[in-house]
Parts: C-alpha cells; structure tokens; sequence
C-alpha cells in the first residue's frame, strides 16, 4: 500500500509544532519557508482535514493535529532508527558509545565489564557518566545514552533486572544513636543528622529522607560514607558498597526497631531497544555476565 504522506512532509509538522512557527521550523530544517508551507499544504490535502491552524500569527494544532503528531513522531524516530540500524552493517563497532550507571551499582563489577570490552572493541570509545536518583532516567528519556543501569525505568522502555541492592542503616560505632543502647524508632532518627546524596536529575528527589531536623547533603555516595565513618551522621548504604567499613568497625549496623534494611532493583537498559548496536549490545551482556559471575543469586 502506497502511503500518501511522505516522511519529509510529517518531519516538516513536527518542526513547525516545535520550533513555534514556518519560519523557525524552515531554518532548523535548513529549507526555505515555502517550502516547508507546501508540505504542510500537500499533507493537510493528502489527509483531507486540516492539522494547523492560524491563530494571530502563530500555528496552533487542530484537535486532529496533535492526535496526529504523537503518532508522526513514533513514525520518524522508528524511520530514523531502521537507518541507524542499516549504517551498523556497514561498520564492526559503533565508534562511541555513552552509558549512564546509577552510583548504586558497584563501581568494582562495571570496571571489571569495562576491562573485558575494551579489548574486544578496542576502538570504541566510552563515555561514562555516574548518576544519582533520576539521573539515569532522565538520560535514557533524553535519549542522551545508549545504555543504562537504573532503579527507576521509564515508561515505554523494555529493562531486563541486574542486581538486587539491599541497604542498611548505620553510623559510626560512637554515633549517639549507638549510646541509647536500645532499639531505634523513627523519633529517634529525626532528632539526629541523616546524610543524603543529592539528586543529579533535574528532579532533585529526596528518595529516604525522614524529614531530619539536621541533613548533610553530599554530591557523591563515596563522599557519603567518609561522611559517615567520621561520625558526622547516620544513612542508608548499599551493603555491597560499605563491607570494608563494616569489618573494620568504621560503621555498625542501627540497631532500629522497624526500616533497617531497603531494598533496590537495578535495570540494564537500552535506550533504543531492538536497535541497540552491536558494541552497545556486548557490553551489556558483558555486565550481565560479570554480575552473574558474582552475584550468581541475583
């Protein structure tokens, strides 16, 4: 079945709606106006029913329009990813790759991962970025990444689980809330310093606070736990990241009455699904199998 609107002229709908009117959309298309004007005219026509409309002097969607729009963007981007998908067969590896990896997951197990790829692909270069919260989120919607590690997957994107992070609250062994010798109780906390680490998404969520009548926000989880180590305040770490401090007694376990532990799933995703790349794709599978290699229990 012949189609009877061509991608040029949805691409020149969606630059219209995005850039706010024909003029701005024929410059980011690099087109002249007119041109971008009869492809707008060409597709209403085609269609039959008008998707714009003028309201003083800019363009509006009809009721029709923005139906229409969400769907001409799925159209283009599948379009654009078949093309990225047929270039890959031209080429071994893709020539960069950038991933985002929540600071949950051990930074130990990724660079192992990391080791092995950089042989097998050795002329691909990485560009890593280490994310907080929505951190690895926001990347993967943005589709700034190709891979992700997260806790949090967006809607629309298919995640495959990684690791299970379990954390415990603790401080320093001479931390007050050690002194009271009994069991701890939300009350308890609130009157003490909790040790947050910022949210690096535009969000800035404040995942676990209790609303403490004293917090220390740090910007890194390793900055974190010195924080902690030192006494200056209580948190919630991943067991796997603080097991050194623990067996040198640098931190104890909160002996808390409720809440003493939490739990994290973390994801591998790729940010365009069936057309993740062939470097993209291995480097996944070689997380996986490092993380299988040493958390066979998941």
């Amino acid at each position: 079945m012949k189609t009877q609107v061509s991608l040029e002229q949805w691409q020149a709908l969606i630059a219209v709606v995005e850039h706010g009117g024909y003029a701005q959309a024929a410059e980011a298309l690099n087109k002249s106006q007119s041109a971008v004007s009869y492809a707008i005219q060409k597709l209403e026509s085609s269609l039959g029913i008008p998707v714009l409309a003028i309201q003083g002097r800019k363009a509006e969607l009809t009721p029709a329009g923005q139906i229409l729009l969400q769907r001409a963007k799925t159209l283009v981007h599948e379009a654009q990813q078949i093309e990225a998908l047929a270039a890959q067969f031209g080429q071994e590896w893709e020539a960069e790759l950038n991933i985002a990896v929540d600071t949950l997951f051990p930074p130990w197990l990724l660079l192992d991962a990391l080791s092995t790829f950089s042989q097998d692909a050795p002329h691909t270069r990485v560009d890593m970025q280490e994310t907080v919260l929505s951190g690895t989120y926001e990347a993967l919607v943005k589709r700034e990444v190709n891979l992700g590690i997260t806790g949090s997957v967006p809607p629309g994107f298919l995640a495959d689980p990684l690791l299970l992070i379990r954390f415990i609250a603790v401080a320093h062994p001479d931390y007050p809330l050690h002194q009271l010798n009994r069991s701890l109780t939300y009350q308890d906390l609130r009157q003490h310093c909790q040790l947050v680490v910022r949210d690096s998404g535009s969000q800035r969520a404040d995942s676990g606070w209790l609303g403490s009548q004293q917090r220390l926000t740090l910007s890194n989880q390793s900055t974190s736990i010195q924080a902690a180590c030192k006494g200056l305040g209580y948190a919630w770490f991943p067991e796997v990241k603080i097991r050194e401090e623990l067996e040198q007694g640098h931190l104890k376990p909160l002996p808390m009455l409720e809440g003493s532990e939490r739990r994290v799933q973390l994801y591998l995703v790729y940010s365009q699904g069936d057309y993740a790349g062939r470097a993209t794709r291995h480097l996944g599978e070689l997380i996986r199998s490092t993380v299988a290699q040493h958390f066979p229990e998941g």
